[in-house]
């Protein structure tokens, strides 16, 4: 019963350094959710991964797209509930962040008929290949909303 129980423990005590290797050295997040509410829980999430050593790598498509431009409607920025926060304002601090990135999907700024200059500080257009890369890299984990 000894042995079994030395074992055991001893089994266990491997599996912490093989844990602490799989966790993920970048969260790719995409949004294209038009809820603020969702908008918001997105970066929200982004933020606690980037807390936690997760490198943030957010691409924003279609109506989240409006969270990145310069002049933002009034829906990426009211403060939401319950620590009135808005879904940009959060974004400007996780763009600011060493390491991460955040884009608008390619197809964003021609469908809507706008330039690069549109868009906020840190906030650059992605590169198809670049995002695929990015999405399959082996220590990524992608988060769509």
């Amino acid at each position: 019963m000894k042995k079994l129980l030395l074992a055991a423990c001893s089994a266990l005590s491997l599996t912490g350094p093989a844990l602490a290797q799989d966790a993920p050295d970048a969260l790719v997040t995409i949004l294209t959710a038009a809820e603020p509410q969702t908008q918001l829980m997105a970066m929200v999430l982004a933020m606690q991964a980037a807390q936690q050593g997760a490198a943030p790598h957010i691409m924003l498509c279609g109506p989240a797209g409006d969270i990145a431009l310069q002049d933002a409607p009034e829906s990426a920025t009211a403060p939401q509930p319950p620590r009135d926060m808005s879904p940009k304002g959060l974004l400007t601090q996780i763009a600011a962040l060493p390491g991460a990135k955040v884009e608008v999907c390619a197809i964003y700024l021609p469908g809507k008929g706008l330039q690069a200059d549109s868009l906020m500080d840190g906030v650059t257009v992605a590169q198809p290949p670049a995002m695929a890369a990015a999405m399959i890299a082996p220590n990524a984990r992608i988060a769509s909303y």
